[in-house]
């Protein structure tokens, strides 16, 4: 396994274990000129369970894959929280930004992958 499928098992295990949902792992690398290879965007109920996310990758990241975002922004309003991995940008929304940024259909030419609900 590459780092950057380890890394994104990781933050998928980093989300579901904050009952993250809605996951989708977007891959880029077939698309030119794009910022990094892989986008991975899921949603949380609360400002509280954005950043109950974000603290999860972070911890499953360093752990399973040695990895630190380069940069988070967002979690002063926690509404949508960006993560930074070089390679790979974690998406971590509240349901309204997400419907509102609509980012999976931004992204229409890359190949989506849906990880399906824990519960």
């Amino acid at each position: 396994m590459n780092d950057a499928k380890k890394l994104i098992q990781q933050i998928t295990e980093g989300i579901q274990d904050k009952k993250g949902k809605k996951i989708v792992i977007a891959d880029l690398t077939q698309i030119d000129d794009t910022i990094c290879n892989y986008f991975v965007i899921c949603q949380g109920n609360s400002p509280s369970q954005v950043t109950a996310i974000v603290e999860s990758v972070k911890d499953f990241a360093r752990k399973g894959a040695d990895s630190k975002p380069f940069a988070i922004d967002g979690l002063r309003n926690a509404e949508w929280v960006a993560m930074d991995y070089s390679d790979v940008l974690v998406h971590v929304f509240l349901p309204e930004a997400r419907e509102f940024y609509n980012l999976e259909h931004l992204w229409a030419d890359a190949k989506l992958t849906q990880i399906p609900d824990l519960d």
